[in-house]
C-alpha cells in the first residue's frame, strides 16, 4: 500500500499519474482527510491559533505563527502546500496542491484565488490521467482577487498579479501582470 512520502515523490517528480493507478487511488483517499479538515476549518469560527493548528494538520508540517488565513479555504490534498513566513490568504481560495504549491515569505493571496497544479491528458483515452506541475509564488508577491494560476507557473519575487488574471506562464520578478492570459502591464513601482 502506498504511503504519503511515496505519493509526494511521484507528484513532485512530475510523472504522469495514470487513471486508476495506485497513486491515483491514494490521491482520492488522501482527499477525504483534506475534505474533513477543510469542513472543520470552514464550519465555524476559529481563533488564529486554531487556524494555525488546522493548517499544520492539513499540510502535515508546522505553519509559521505569522501565517494568517480568512476562511473559507479549500484544498483536495493539503499535503503538498508549503507556506513561508508572513503569508496571508484571503477568503474563498482553492488550492489544488497535489503537484506542489510553494508560497514564499510575505506572499499575499486575494479573495477567490485558484492555484491548480494538475492537468489532464488531452486525448479522450488519456483524459483521466493527471500531470502534476508545481506552482511557486516568490517572496512578497501579491495575487489579486479571482486570480487563477495554472500548473507549472512561477510568480517572481515582488510581482503583482492583477485581479481576475489567468496566469499560464512564468512571471518575472518585479512586474505587474494582468488579463487573460496574463501579460506584463508595467514594472512594480518602488523596486
Amino acid at each position: 500500500m502506498m504511503q504519503l512520502a511515496e505519493f509526494l515523490d511521484i507528484m513532485n517528480s512530475g510523472q504522469t499519474v495514470r487513471a486508476h493507478s495506485e497513486a491515483h487511488l491514494f490521491m482520492h483517499a488522501a482527499a477525504q482527510e483534506a475534505l474533513r479538515l477543510t469542513a472543520e476549518l470552514n464550519g465555524r469560527y476559529h481563533t488564529p491559533e486554531e487556524i494555525l493548528n488546522i493548517m499544520a494538520e492539513l499540510t502535515g508540517r508546522p505553519v509559521d505563527p505569522t501565517f494568517r488565513l480568512f476562511p473559507p479555504f479549500h484544498t483536495d490534498c493539503g499535503k503538498n502546500i508549503h507556506i513561508g513566513k508572513n503569508v496571508f490568504i484571503n477568503a474563498g481560495c482553492f488550492f489544488q496542491d497535489q503537484g506542489g504549491i510553494i508560497l514564499g515569505n510575505g506572499v499575499l493571496i486575494g479573495h477567490q484565488v485558484t492555484l491548480a497544479t494538475l492537468n489532464h491528458g488531452e486525448t479522450p483515452a488519456t483524459r483521466g490521467d493527471l500531470r502534476p506541475a508545481p506552482i511557486v509564488i516568490g517572496d512578497n508577491a501579491w495575487l489579486g482577487a479571482n486570480v487563477t494560476v495554472t500548473p507549472g507557473v512561477s510568480i517572481g519575487q515582488g510581482s503583482i498579479v492583477a485581479a481576475g488574471a489567468v496566469v499560464t506562464r512564468n512571471v518575472e520578478a518585479g512586474i505587474v501582470v494582468g488579463g487573460v492570459p496574463a501579460r506584463k502591464l508595467r514594472d512594480v513601482q518602488g523596486l
